[in-house]
């Protein structure tokens, strides 16, 4: 997190709604696939190439190699061929961020959600 409200990604910057994390604190970022929108790249926060579409039936799953080295997975209703040059966005409010533990222990123990024994 850059600061509240503001969590880096990539080398890029993103507006988000999260507070109370400390200035400049690692954190995990999840995006859901069905909260990337994809368009115009002149519109896109960042830019990418779709390297693979798959349409599931009511929706197309399309992977993204991104300007800032992240791969996204998309979900959407729209065909972008592979080699389309897209913009890709996310709305401030579809960030989960969240906290990174401090030791390997602690995250199997968040993931599993058992306290500790002592």
């Amino acid at each position: 997190m850059v600061r509240d409200r503001l969590v880096k990604i990539g080398g890029l910057d993103f507006e988000c709604v999260d507070e109370s994390f400390a200035e400049n604190e690692p954190v995990d970022v999840v995006i859901r696939p069905e909260d990337v929108e994809l368009g115009e790249p002149e519109r896109g926060h960042t830019t990418g190439t779709v390297t693979s579409i798959i349409f599931k039936g009511v929706h197309y799953e399309i992977q993204v190699e991104s300007a800032i080295g992240i791969n996204f997975m998309v979900q959407t209703t729209q065909n972008f061929p592979v080699g389309s040059y897209v913009g890709i966005n996310v709305i401030p409010d579809n960030f989960q961020i969240m906290h990174k533990p401090q030791s390997e222990d602690e995250e199997i123990l968040n993931i599993e959600n058992i306290p500790l024994k002592q």
